[in-house]
């Protein structure tokens, strides 16, 4: 640059002479798309961590259980079927998605809310969420993860739009579930036929290692057996029943003047019908105060239970026990209650089962779809190999296996579709290898160029990284100096990307070319409109997705 100077002396002026570089992109940023029990509705927020997600969000929509309890009260008590029961079982994956998704390797991504758990999930809540994510520039995946429940044709329908906005703006890509219990055939008949080549489909659901989330009070017994409480004042006395489902209980309490003071006696008789009875008596004192206090009662209780049988029948302080029985609210009771006992009536009445319950509680396991997992497994492969390096033949974490095995003759069908060309990646069991990725193809698996995953990806990544890097030569004067600063500069990238293994070729010009300038790329018509056109080759790696080994006898030569 030519500069005037006016005053005598020295001057410094600092020429550049090296040619911009381009900084690759983030290849594995997905966006997440569902419901969340709190957080800003409609407005994509990047979080790092499981645990930011917690603070803005909040957590999972507590499940309910029904548990089955055998011969409850007694001393082989064993907790038996457990059934969840809340209306909303199969919806609201997000959290228990995330999840999995940080723990097969994933990292920052964004969060998009469509509503809380109060909400009844609907295609109309997704379509804004998606919108929005356009005006977003560093996404790269989209999940939608909390949109499988939905009826298969809106379901469709949604990943229809999310494919035409990656397909708009060339920068992002869709992973897709078969939704639970749609058949094969009608999934490639829903999915449609435009933009393939943006989305992968993994195939089955996966069964996690992941524990539900759970209110106590949201945890209730059976009537394989029937447990019931009732209770005193703020300190005073528990009195429980256990026993079998068609068992009528009964209290009753009664005041006796020939009971010591300061005792209590306690009386468990059966008759017919299944009815047993629990009858106390409470000494009298002056002004017809009953004196003993709910712990007072309680270790009488327990002393009694050593010697007696006592039919299913418990007596616990209720607080501290401290208060006198004569505040206690019990009535004689004719009729068991209709209400079933929650893990929360059991915590402070029958430790035992209450500990039995929650073990088996620990043992149910969350059912996802794969796209979560996926992600992660995106992730954590960009990071250690590259994002040319197809996304399969990888272990999941977390994952005890697939809701349904694979075959070899049956995955025939899922990785080639002669017909429509819509490959489904498998997820399969190996023995002694875990749960693999088995299938790394897109959605256009008949197309020749795009048929692969990391192929795309390759591409997006390589699309994405120069477009940003050129935008310094825009207003810039379109002459040889200009083109030859943007050929420099793709070249040192895709140069790079050889070097790495990113693209095949044994020297660089046979893995990659640039080209620009007047008379190669652009006619004297496109300077004058103020186009300048690049022209790029890439030959990008393909993976190894079938291995031959060819056998043949050789003859005895000697």
């Amino acid at each position: 640059m030519a500069t005037s100077y006016s005053t005598p002396g020295v001057y410094v002026e600092e020429i550049s002479t090296l040619a911009p570089s381009v900084a690759s992109v983030a290849t594995a940023i997905p966006a997440f798309i569902g419901y969340t029990e709190k957080g800003p509705l409609l407005k994509p927020t990047r979080i790092d961590t499981m645990l930011d997600y917690e603070n803005l969000f909040g957590g999972a929509n507590p499940s309910a259980f029904s548990v089955a309890v055998n011969n409850p009260g007694t001393d082989s008590q064993s907790i038996g079927a457990i059934t969840r029961t809340d209306a909303k079982q199969d919806q609201f994956l997000m959290y228990y998605g995330l999840s999995l998704y940080f723990q097969n390797g994933g990292g920052s991504c964004y969060i998009i809310s469509v509503g809380n758990y109060s909400a009844t999930p609907a295609k109309a809540d997704f379509i804004p969420a998606i919108a929005a994510l356009e005006k977003e520039d560093e996404p790269t995946l989209i999940v939608l993860i909390d949109a499988t429940p939905l009826k298969a044709a809106d379901y469709y329908s949604l990943c229809t739009t999310a494919l035409a906005q990656c397909k708009k703006l060339g920068d992002r890509f869709l992973i897709v579930d078969v939704p639970k219990g749609e058949k094969i055939d009608d999934f490639r008949t829903g999915i449609g036929s435009n933009n393939l080549s943006y989305a992968a489909v993994y195939y089955p659901y996966l069964t996690t290692t992941l524990n539900f989330q759970y209110k106590e009070t949201d945890v209730k017994q059976t009537a394989v057996g029937k447990s019931f409480q009732i209770t005193s004042n703020t300190n005073g006395v528990n009195v429980i029943y256990t026993g079998a489902a068609t068992d009528v209980p009964k209290i009753k309490i009664a005041t006796d003047a020939d009971v010591t003071t300061g005792k209590a006696e306690f009386t468990v008789s059966s008759g017919a019908n299944n009815i047993k009875t629990l009858e106390i008596k409470i000494p009298i004192a002056a002004a017809d105060v009953l004196q003993p206090t709910g712990t007072e009662m309680a270790d009488l209780w327990a002393a009694w239970k050593n010697a007696n049988a006592a039919g299913g029948f418990n007596v616990t302080i209720n607080g501290t026990g401290g208060d006198t029985v004569a505040a206690i609210t019990l009535k004689n009771i004719d009729a068991v209650a209709t209400t079933e006992p929650t893990l929360s009536d059991l915590k402070g009445a029958n430790t035992g089962l209450y500990n039995q319950i929650k073990t088996s509680l620990s043992s149910q396991r969350v059912e996802l779809p794969p796209s979560a997992a996926i992600a992660g497994v995106y992730a954590s492969v960009d990071r250690d190999r590259g994002v040319w390096k197809a996304p399969a033949n990888v272990s999941l974490n977390s994952v005890i296996g697939p809701v349904s095995k694979i075959s070899d003759v049956e995955q025939d069908s899922l990785n080639i579709d002669p017909t429509a060309g819509k490959s489904i990646n498998a997820i399969r069991t190996f023995t002694g290898k875990g749960t693999l990725v088995w299938g790394g193809r897109t959605l256009a698996g008949n197309d020749n160029e795009w048929r692969y995953v990391s192929v795309r990806r390759l591409f997006i990544t390589i699309e994405e990284s120069t477009r940003k890097a050129s935008a310094f030569a825009v207003f810039e004067p379109n002459d040889a100096t200009t083109w030859l600063k943007v050929k420099a500069m793709i070249e040192s990238y895709l140069y790079g990307l050889w070097q790495q293994g990113a693209l095949a070729g044994s020297k660089p010009e046979s893995a990659y070319f640039v080209s620009v300038g007047l008379g190669k790329t652009m006619t004297a018509q496109d300077i004058l409109e103020g186009k300048l056109i690049v022209t790029i080759g890439v030959a990008a790696v393909r993976p190894a997705e079938f291995i031959i080994l060819r056998f043949s006898h050789k003859l005895q030569e000697a």
